[in-house]
């Protein structure tokens, strides 16, 4: 499909810098078949039915941008995106071009690391010198939470410590966050539970692919990264009781949304627990199996993700959508308001 269909102008006054407080003091615009309802997100308990589950990603965003020194004594800049395993990490550095293979690169926090590959897209391969809990303990002391460049140009600063995390992250591995999740406070899952509303799990560590815009003029022609994921035995039983006793699947957040799809896809939609790296790279057309209603935010133009929900609810909805999103002053992006889709 063309990408210029995907497009949409968006005041940049609207693009959220940091998130409301309370979390769930955050708006929800509620795309129902009866119309556009403006809501805030406490009211989703009351906008789901009792045996719905709803699915999260668990995944904990790493301190993911390390600033350093070239051996000339240059500075370099660093954005992780893949693990790659045995300490390797596919990463974004600048300045790239005076980046050779071999080059020893020294980072805050006492890491240190060597070029082992540079790529065509301008990505290089990093081996750092050590790996497992040392590499994140390093991580912690000498990284920076990775903020999208829209967030006051991604500078973070130790608010964002905590902001930029979600009540659910558990497991490291991301560089980017499951923004859906960010909604959620503890009185928000009480509200929920009291609703007979459940709850499950599942991990991807989310790359910052996911969320750049597609600089093609086809959809065809893009190519997704690929991710590392994880459905539990837990989960995908609590996914097929749900169904079973007629409860809807509710995905917190794209990301949830690409790895229950992708384990849909493998098995004619029944849910199996699985773990893999998954491209999926969804648009209209797409059949979906696993996911009935979609909690997320609002997206970038051009954006896969933009791409992702005009598939689910469709493209001409979607940007009505986005147009109300617009006219009511609604919040975009990581730090902003969310909407409920039903497919």
């Amino acid at each position: 499909m063309r990408v210029d269909l995907f497009d949409f102008d968006l005041p940049q006054d609207l693009i959220a810098q940091r998130p409301v407080v309370p979390r769930d003091a955050a708006r929800l615009l509620d795309v129902a078949p009866d119309g556009l309802h403006d809501r805030g997100v406490r009211d989703l308990p009351g906008l789901l039915r009792r045996g719905d589950l709803l699915v999260f990603n668990d995944t904990r965003v790493i301190p993911a941008r390390l600033l350093g020194t070239r051996p000339a004594g240059g500075k370099v800049e660093a954005l992780l995106i893949r693990d790659l395993g045995q300490g390797h990490w596919l990463s974004f550095a600048r300045p790239t071009k005076r980046l050779k293979m071999g080059d020893s690169l020294a980072f805050a926090g006492g890491l240190g690391a060597t070029v082992a590959a540079k790529n065509e897209d301008g990505s290089v391969v990093l081996a750092f010198d050590r790996t497992g809990h040392a590499f994140l303990t390093a991580l912690e002391q000498g990284g920076t939470v990775p903020l999208p460049p829209y967030i006051r140009g991604g500078t973070a600063d130790a608010q964002d410590r905590a902001d930029y995390q979600t009540l659910f992250a558990k497991y490291d591995g991301s560089v980017a966050a499951p923004t859906a999740g960010l909604h959620f406070t503890p009185a928000l899952m009480a509200a929920l539970a009291e609703a007979g509303i459940a709850t499950s799990g599942v991990t991807l560590h989310v790359g910052a692919g996911t969320f750049q815009p597609v600089r093609v003029d086809d959809t065809d022609a893009h190519v997704m990264h690929a991710e590392w994921g994880e459905v539990p035995e837990k989960t995908a039983r609590a996914i097929e009781a749900a169904r079973a006793a007629g409860g809807r699947i509710v995905s917190i957040g794209t990301t949830s949304l690409r790895l229950l799809e992708s384990v849909g896809r493998l098995h004619d939609g029944a849910m199996k627990a699985w773990t893999g790296e998954t491209d999926i790279f969804i648009t209209p057309g797409f059949r979906f199996r696993a996911v009935d209603l979609l909690l997320t935010n609002f997206h970038l133009p051009r954006s896969t993700l933009f791409m992702l929900v005009a598939a689910f609810a469709g493209l001409e909805r979607m940007q009505q959508v986005y147009a109300h999103a617009v006219r009511e002053r609604y919040r975009f992006y990581s730090y902003g308001d969310c909407c409920l889709l039903r497919r």
